[in-house]
């Protein structure tokens, strides 16, 4: 093997070893959360007046891909609520296309998405127990009202301790802070798996790819989207990860392909066309961050370890 071969050999070598920290370490080495609002003056609200018309109407379908941008663009359209609070269906649904995007950006950027994928499957893996638990709580209510005719019992003492809290826990965000907190799933000292927690890590990784997004939309822009990538990645995520981490991020993000491939990414021919489509993703983006950002907030739960 050549000197050109045996340089060629270590970079793969070294790419696939600070990947692999990076999916063991994952992004559990975040140790608070930026408290980052980023202004905009058309702020997105499902029921709201302010919403204009070109940003409810929907997108196309792009085909022959997987990551369609209309139908993450519905996802966090539906998420949001007027009373600042979001649905987790349509939130968790906006990270499924929203891996599949990262997918579509090669198999090193993969490793970011495999890491997110689990984090969205802790939220659903603990909605279904919930699910689960309430419905044999209800099984075993109805087989009691059958022996028991006309008692009233029922109604006012569940036969479960957390029945009455856990009935739609993981219906939203602050439903679940408020059913983990009163069950006290939640551990503010040492780091103890929970929908709230979970959800940290989410949220922090949102503002990765709003600021990605929202850099890529911008006319004009000279530099290439990895640089791009690079960038927002520093100002956010980078502050939560070891050195190691950080140098694995940023070669997988040197693969990144270039502006053309994102035109095709969101059925766009020219940067005028992406920026409307991808301003109108970052706008819902928007939204759904600030209101996670501020119930989080209001709980106290930032900095969960």
């Amino acid at each position: 093997m050549g000197v050109k071969g045996r340089a060629a050999f270590a970079i793969v070598f070294i790419i696939v070893f600070l990947c692999s920290l990076w999916l063991y370490g994952g992004l559990e080495p975040w140790d608070y959360c930026l408290k980052v609002y980023i202004q905009d003056e058309q702020s997105l609200s499902l029921y709201g007046n302010n919403v204009s018309e070109d940003d409810m109407a929907p997108l196309g379908f792009c085909p022959g891909q997987r990551f369609q941008v209309g139908v993450l663009l519905k996802h966090l359209q539906a998420a949001p609520l007027s009373t600042n609070d979001v649905l987790l269906e349509p939130y968790l649904a906006s990270w499924d296309e929203l891996i599949k995007f990262m997918d579509s950006l090669g198999p090193l950027v993969g490793f970011i998405s495999q890491e997110i994928e689990a984090k969205t499957s802790i939220i659903r893996e603990l909605a279904q127990k919930e699910a689960e638990l309430k419905g044999q709580v209800q099984d075993k209510e109805a087989t009691v009202e059958e022996q028991v005719s006309g008692s009233s019992i029922l109604k006012d003492e569940p036969t479960h301790p957390s029945a009455g809290v856990m009935g739609r826990a993981y219906t939203s965000v602050r439903s679940m802070i408020k059913a983990e907190l009163a069950q006290g799933l939640v551990d503010f000292t040492q780091p103890q798996t929970s929908g709230c927690r979970t959800l940290l890590r989410l949220h922090r990784a949102l503002l990765w790819l709003q600021l990605f997004l929202s850099s890529l939309a911008e006319a004009g822009r000279a530099r290439s989207p990895s640089e791009l990538c690079r960038d927002a990645y520093r100002v956010t995520l980078a502050q939560h990860h070891t050195w190691w981490v950080r140098k694995a991020a940023e070669l997988a993000f040197v693969a990144i392909p270039d502006r053309v491939f994102f035109y095709r990414l969101v059925c766009v021919d020219t940067q005028k066309e992406a920026a409307a489509v991808l301003n109108r993703v970052v706008r819902a983006i928007q939204k759904v961050y600030n209101q996670t950002q501020m119930a989080l907030e209001e709980h106290g739960m930032l900095e969960l370890p």
